[in-house]
């Protein structure tokens, strides 16, 4: 099997054993890119003999000085400062800019171990094209769940907060939250322990059979396409087939509103976020960016505050509801992917639940 097919913890298990060299799978992945991503576009930034030094550095790191993660290669979305690199922000505003440090997730990652790859303009679709096992991401209305749905791969929200958002664009500081991108569940587990993710208490799940879980489908399913519908009733039969005993979960009224609540606050917050950028280069800023600044006042101040009071009652209630499931599972796009680039698909179904 080509080098470039491992997932996270494979390859990491074979430079472990002196089976593979970091370089070597470097190579792998750089021939992977030059072969596929004239058509996948997933890079902002990839310098292949910037790649290549530091993977022989890496490789001549005593092992006994070496990380969890030593030799992992690993893509950060271009929104994410990088110290070697420059992080562009997708704007011609931060065209070549080099920030010159690491922002705090990049921090983590490098002293793991990790091969920081390059800057990923579509880091769900390098994971997904076997370009790279791990990928940076963020998201402030759907931007982890959903590319990850669109291309076939894991995506990994945590909890908000829960890993460093320094040295990342904010969007909306209430809501953004970095993420991951991988082939493979046992690849977050990684992750998670470099990151010291864990739940105050240590989970109860044994077997899929006798297990609770609920389906969700949320006031929005009538949106629905076949691909999602199909998806979910499969997922549902599957759970019942291993035992598992499966109800749906009608969340009410009051968690209607969810939506709406993120959108105001991604709209209100973004068009903070952005006002730097207006004020220095509204010609270089994207229109439909530069409009929602410019429309900033068409929401009230009133409504932000019922955003934020609103969207902070519901999360009890959630995990209230939710502690008496092993699992809920939500859909997280509508249908297949949009076919064109005219855009990235609607977000309704992930902003549902990030808040």
């Amino acid at each position: 099997m080509e080098p470039w097919r491992h997932t996270a913890t494979q390859i990491l298990e074979k430079v472990r054993s002196g089976e593979l060299t970091i370089e070597q799978y470097a190579a792998s992945l750089l021939e992977r890119i030059n072969q596929r991503d004239d058509d996948v576009k997933a890079w902002a930034h990839l310098n292949p003999e910037a790649v290549l030094k530091q993977a022989k550095a890496l490789d001549n790191v005593p092992k006994d000085q070496r990380g969890p993660l030593h030799g992992l290669p690993v893509g950060i979305k271009d929104i994410i400062l990088t110290k070697d690199m420059p992080t562009e922000h997708g704007s011609a505003i931060y065209k070549n800019d080099h920030p010159g440090i690491d922002a705090g997730s990049v921090m983590v990652l490098r002293q793991a171990g990790c091969l920081i790859f390059g800057s990923s303009s579509g880091s769900a679709a390098a994971v997904a094209d076997f370009q790279i096992p791990i990928a940076v991401g963020s998201q402030t209305v759907g931007s982890i769940v959903r590319p990850a749905a669109f291309n076939g791969c894991y995506g990994f929200k945590p909890t908000w907060s829960a890993i460093t958002r320094e040295g990342s664009k904010f969007c909306s500081p209430i809501l953004d939250t970095i993420g991951f991108f991988s082939r493979s569940v046992s690849d977050f587990e990684l992750l998670a322990d470099v990151f010291t993710l864990h739940d105050d208490e240590k989970s109860s799940f044994q077997n899929i059979k006798g297990s609770k879980f609920a389906v969700c489908k949320t006031s929005k399913w009538d949106m629905a396409g076949e691909g999602t519908i199909a998806a979910i009733e499969k997922a549902v039969k599957l759970l019942k087939a291993h035992g598992a005993h499966v109800e749906e979960l009608n969340l009410g009224p009051a968690f209607d509103q969810a939506v709406d609540w993120n959108l105001t606050l991604t709209r209100l917050e973004g068009a903070t976020s952005l006002w730097p950028e207006y004020y220095q280069a509204k010609d270089k800023l994207d229109p439909a960016l530069a409009k929602g600044v410019e429309e900033r006042h068409k929401v009230s101040r009133r409504a932000q505050l019922d955003a934020y009071d609103g969207l902070a009652a519901l999360r009890p209630r959630f995990d209230k509801i939710a502690d008496e499931y092993m699992a809920v599972l939500v859909p997280s796009v509508f249908d297949e992917a949009p076919a064109s680039l005219e855009n990235t698909g609607s977000p309704i179904f992930a902003a549902t639940w990030t808040w």
